[in-house]
């Protein structure tokens, strides 16, 4: 078993390599804060479900990725998905500067004292945390 360096930076590139070939589910090694993100995708209609699978020595996380119409001329539920927190980069933001992507039609995730939550959610309960990516 390979040791990976940035997990949410992996997962973020495997639905991002899945997605540009319209693959139909794409998986990964599982953890809490991983199940978190793919939760948020799922409540915001980016993809249509997750399962996690158990596989020894570790489960996996499996995401169904959603697309419209037929292959050949099918669109993306998601057209971009990008890491914004990187370890060497870390960025905090607060409950009033929460960002909203391509002007609130997007979605950011935030890694809160309150959990992993949407930028909306957090704005709804007053949070403010780690941004850790933005999907649209």
């Amino acid at each position: 078993m390979t040791m990976i360096a940035h997990p949410i930076a992996d997962m973020l590139t495997r639905i991002r390599n899945a997605n540009a070939v319209f693959h139909p589910e794409v998986s990964m090694p599982h953890s809490k804060m991983k199940e978190a993100i793919a939760r948020i995708l799922q409540s915001e209609g980016y993809i249509n479900g997750y399962e996690v699978v158990e596989h020894d020595p570790q489960p996996e996380l499996v995401l169904k990725l959603k697309y419209q119409g037929e292959r050949s001329r099918a669109k993306r539920a998601i057209t971009t998905i990008k890491l914004v927190s990187k370890p060497s980069r870390r960025v905090y933001v607060s409950k009033d500067s929460i960002p909203r992507p391509l002007g609130g039609m997007g979605l950011c995730i935030i890694s809160t004292s309150q959990g992993v939550l949407s930028g909306r959610e957090a704005r709804e309960r007053g949070a403010g945390g780690e941004v850790l990516c933005e999907v649209f």
